[in-house]
């Protein structure tokens, strides 16, 4: 996509979520939005980063003017952070220097929930998963099974330390992956194909920069963020 055609794409979106009210993405609101594009942020995650900055507005009450793209900057960022942790895209992967969002963040720990809070959340959206249904009688018998799993678990995880806490932090990682592994394997073909695209059209804008192996790795990683996303299921581990 050219990046006048994604800064248009971005103005249509900006203009649907404040019910037809057309704000241009002109002038600095068009460098912001280009340079996005010129990042490579894909499309879906940047509306994903202005649904966020919407939903806190309409908690605010009634809106009382239109929202500029530039308010939802901080929010595309952080969308844009999150999705490449979970397809792995790191600087070394794509071949380039990282930029100033790619450092490490010294207020990540402070952000993160306790690991029983996880635990907490995490056998939540799998009992939501689970009720929702549409997964395969295969994956509610893994999600069944984990989920019970991690609410014993629960109990013992606010006084676990050392070699007990890193098996815990292991024990999850394995569950992640099997429970992925069964997600995927439920999917027919035809859905498995059209993710496949998906992950790739999200990584599009990095592609010419990776190692083709660093590529295939993650694409991998997008699908599963994809049929996470498709299916309701949560990141079991903890990081």
């Amino acid at each position: 996509m050219q990046i006048e055609d994604y800064c248009r794409e971005i103005e249509s979106y900006l203009c649907q979520k404040n019910d037809g009210h057309l704000i241009r993405v002109v002038g600095p609101s068009f460098e912001l939005v280009s340079g996005w594009a010129a990042r490579g942020l894909p499309l879906k995650i940047a509306c994903r980063g202005i649904d966020r900055y919407f939903e806190r507005y309409y908690r605010k009450g009634p809106r009382r003017r239109p929202v500029r793209i530039d308010f939802c900057e901080a929010d595309v960022l952080d969308a844009f952070d999150e999705w490449r942790h979970a397809v792995g895209f790191t600087a070394s992967s794509a071949g380039g220097a990282p930029d100033a969002e790619a450092a490490p963040d010294a207020n990540a720990d402070r952000r993160r929930p306790s690991l029983p809070a996880h635990l907490e959340r995490v056998v939540l959206r799998l009992t939501a998963a689970r009720a929702k249904g549409g997964v395969g009688q295969e994956c509610d018998d893994v999600i069944d099974r984990v989920a019970r799993e991690l609410d014993a678990a629960r109990a013992d995880a606010r006084g676990v330390r050392g070699a007990a806490r890193r098996a815990l932090l292991d024990r999850l990682t394995v569950l992640d992956a099997e429970l992925l592994h069964t997600a995927r394997a439920a999917l027919d073909d035809a859905t498995r194909l059209a993710l496949t695209r998906e992950a790739e059209d999200e990584l599009s804008g990095f592609r010419d920069r990776m190692a083709p192996a660093a590529f295939v790795r993650s694409r991998e990683a997008a699908v599963d963020r994809l049929v996470r996303e498709r299916l309701g299921l949560p990141a079991l581990a903890f990081k």
